[in-house]
C-alpha cells in the first residue's frame, strides 16, 4: 500500500514538473498537456472527465479500451491512449475513425454521443443487446458486420478552401434569450465527399458562437444575432475551420429560393456571420433547432477520409 502511494506521488510530481516546464508558446498554440490529453480521451469515451488518482484513471481507460493494463510509465501510456483514440494514418485508423466508419456504413450518419454509448447503441441495433469485452474488441466485431473481413480503406485527401458544407443548427437561438459568448451547436446535414472519399459525414458535429445580440427596439428596429461558425469535425476526428462567407450565403439563398421560402425563417444579411430573423419589423429573431444553411471551409486542410466503394 505504501509502495503504491509512493509511486503515485512520484508520478504526480513528474507530471507537474513536465507541465511547468512546457514552453508558453507551445501551450498558447493549443498543444495539449498530458493531463489535457487524458481528459480529452475520457470525455470522448465516457462523455465526461473522470475523477481520482491519475494512475487509476489511466488504468481504467486501458482496461476499458484494450482489455488490460500496461503497468509501465504513466506518461507514454497517456500518449498511447490519445494516439489510439485520435491519430489516423493510411496504415492504422484511430478508434474514432473506425467507429465513424462502422456507424456511417450501417446508418449513413454518425452521432456525437460518447464512444461507449455509441458502441452500445450499435450493438443493440445489430444484435438486440450490448455485448461484453474491451471497446477495441467490440468495435472490431462491428467492423466485421459492416465490412468484408472488417477492413475499410482510408485515404489522405485535401478539403479545398471554400468547400461548401450544408449544416443544421442543434441549438435554439433567440434574440431575447441568447447571450454573447453562448456556444452554438452545429451538425453536418449532408455528406461531403472528395473524389469518392467521405470526409465530412452527415451528423458530424461542430461549434459556433454568439458574438453579438441586438434585441428588437422601438420604431420597428429588427432584432439581430451575430454568429460565427467556427469548425466541424471530419470523419477522422480532426477539426475543419469554417465560416459564413459570400459563397455560402449565395448557396443558402439558392436553397431558400428552391424551397419557396426562407430556410426555417432565416435570411443572410450584411457582413460575414450576421443572421437576422425574416420577420415582421421589430419582432424578435428566432432560429429554431434544425435550421439549415451553408457554410464554407476556411483553408485547405488535409484529413483522412473513408473510401466509399
Amino acid at each position: 500500500m505504501l509502495k503504491n502511494r509512493l509511486v503515485a506521488t512520484i508520478t504526480l510530481t513528474l507530471l507537474l514538473i513536465s507541465l511547468l516546464a512546457a514552453p508558453v508558446s507551445a501551450q498558447a498554440a493549443g498543444e495539449l498537456t498530458v493531463i489535457g490529453k487524458l481528459a480529452t480521451v475520457e470525455r470522448t469515451i465516457y462523455g465526461a472527465t473522470q475523477t481520482g488518482a491519475l494512475i487509476d484513471r489511466v488504468n481504467k481507460l486501458e482496461q476499458d479500451i484494450y482489455g488490460q493494463e500496461a503497468h509501465t510509465a504513466v506518461l507514454p501510456r497517456v500518449d498511447k491512449l490519445y494516439n489510439h483514440a485520435f491519430e489516423t494514418t493510411e496504415q492504422s485508423s484511430s478508434l474514432i475513425t473506425k467507429l465513424n466508419a462502422v456507424e456511417w456504413t450501417l446508418t449513413h450518419s454518425v452521432s456525437n454521443s460518447p464512444i461507449k454509448i455509441r458502441i452500445e447503441n450499435l450493438e443493440k441495433t445489430m444484435n438486440g443487446s450490448p455485448t461484453t469485452g474491451s471497446l477495441d474488441e467490440r468495435t472490431d466485431k462491428l467492423l466485421r458486420l459492416a465490412y468484408t473481413g472488417g477492413q475499410f480503406e482510408v485515404n489522405s485527401v485535401t478539403i479545398a478552401k471554400d468547400t461548401l458544407v450544408k449544416i443544421k443548427t442543434l441549438s435554439t437561438l433567440n434574440s431575447k434569450k441568447s447571450r454573447a459568448g453562448d456556444n452554438v451547436a452545429l451538425a453536418v446535414a449532408d455528406d461531403v465527399f472528395i473524389d469518392g472519399v467521405l470526409v465530412l459525414p452527415k451528423g458530424a458535429t461542430g461549434i459556433g458562437k454568439v458574438v453579438k445580440v441586438q434585441q428588437a427596439g422601438n420604431f420597428g428596429r429588427d432584432a439581430k444575432l451575430e454568429i460565427t461558425f467556427d469548425n466541424l469535425e471530419a470523419v477522422d476526428g480532426s477539426k475543419v475551420n469554417t465560416f459564413l462567407g459570400d459563397k455560402a450565403k449565395e448557396q443558402t439563398k439558392s436553397l431558400t429560393k428552391a424551397a419557396g421560402a426562407s430556410v426555417a425563417g432565416m435570411i443572410i444579411l450584411g457582413p460575414v456571420g450576421i443572421i437576422g430573423g425574416a420577420f415582421v419589423s421589430g419582432q424578435d429573431a428566432n432560429i429554431p433547432i434544425g435550421s439549415q444553411m451553408y457554410i464554407q471551409t476556411k483553408d485547405n486542410v488535409e484529413v483522412y477520409g473513408i473510401k466509399v466503394k
